[in-house]
C-alpha cells in the first residue's frame, strides 16, 4: 500500500495560511488530499480520487490503474475521478469502480457526461467506467479479499473503511460501532484518522484516534487526514511507540 495523500480536504499547506507548518520545509509536512493505492496480485487498486491524483500518481510513479474502490462521495475523496479516463486505453476497456449505491449516485451525477448515450466527440472524452455495488459484505478485486467496514462520518454520511489481510484503512470518522471494532482485531497495521488535537464534528482527534488504538492494539498504527495543526516532527515525538504520523508517498507492505 502506498498512501498517495495523508491531508485533511483543503490540504496543506492550505491556502492563504501562513503558520508554521503550512510554511515549513519538511516535505511530511506538505500533504495532499487523501488517497491510497494497493499493490495486488492482479493489479492496482486505488481507494478514492483525491483532486490531486494526477500529481500523486505522477509523483509515486504509478503506471496504471485497473480498479477504483471508493470510502465515501465527498469531494475530497472523488472529485480527481476525470483522471482515470487515461486507464481503459491500458487495460482494455471500462475501469471497474467499486461504490455503495450512495457513491454511485453521486458519482452519476457530478460525473453525469461519463453516462450520456449519446456518441462521443473522440476516444477517451470522457471516463469510462463499470460502475459495480458493494455492501457491507466481503468481496474479492483483483485477486485479493476485501472487508468493507463501515464508519460514521459525522451525522450526515456513512464511509467504508477496508481490510486486507492484516492491514486496514479507516479514514474520514469519527465513531467506530462495536460491530466494526470486531472487524479491526489482530491488525499488523492500521491507518486511522486523526484530523488534530481539538475535537471535530466528524473526525477523531489524536485524542480521540489513541483511544481506539489502545482498544484494538494494532502493532502499527498510522494516522492520516491531517491538518495544519499537525506539525511531523513535533507530533510524532509524543505519539507511542508504535503510533506514527503518515506522510505522502509512505508505503506500507500488505503482508
Amino acid at each position: 500500500m502506498i498512501l498517495l495523500g495523508t491531508g485533511t480536504s483543503v490540504g496543506v499547506p492550505a491556502i492563504g495560511c501562513g503558520c508554521s507548518v503550512c510554511k515549513s520545509k519538511d516535505p511530511r509536512n506538505n500533504r495532499t488530499r487523501s488517497s491510497a493505492i494497493l499493490g495486488l496480485p492482479k493489479g492496482n487498486l486505488l481507494i478514492d480520487t483525491a483532486p490531486d491524483l494526477r500529481h500523486q500518481l505522477l509523483r509515486e510513479g504509478i503506471g496504471i490503474v485497473h480498479s477504483v474502490l471508493y470510502t465515501h462521495e465527498h469531494a475530497d475523496h472523488l472529485h480527481g475521478m476525470d483522471d482515470i479516463r487515461l486507464f481503459p486505453f491500458m487495460i482494455g476497456g471500462p475501469v471497474p469502480v467499486y461504490a455503495s449505491q450512495h457513491v454511485q449516485s453521486r458519482i452519476t451525477r457530478v460525473f453525469d457526461y461519463a453516462f450520456q448515450k449519446r456518441e462521443p466527440t473522440h476516444a477517451g472524452a470522457a471516463p469510462q467506467l463499470q460502475l459495480l455495488t458493494i455492501d457491507d459484505e466481503p468481496f474479492e478485486v483483483l485477486g485479493a479479499r476485501i472487508t468493507p467496514i463501515p464508519l460514521v462520518h459525522g451525522p450526515y454520511c456513512n464511509v467504508y473503511g477496508f481490510r486486507i489481510g492484516k492491514v486496514a484503512y479507516c479514514t474520514d470518522t469519527n465513531h467506530i460501532a462495536p460491530s466494526s471494532m470486531e472487524l479491526l482485531q489482530n491488525l499488523d497495521t492500521l491507518v486511522l484518522d486523526a484530523l488534530r488535537f481539538t475535537p471535530h464534528p466528524t473526525h477523531f482527534s489524536i485524542e480521540e484516534a489513541l483511544f481506539v488504538i489502545d482498544a484494538l492494539r494494532p502493532r502499527k498504527t498510522f494516522l492520516t487526514h491531517l491538518s495544519h495543526d499537525i506539525d511531523f516532527d513535533e507530533v510524532s515525538a509524543k505519539l507511542p511507540e508504535n503510533v506514527h504520523l503518515a506522510y505522502d508517498g509512505l508505503r506500507i507492505p500488505l503482508s
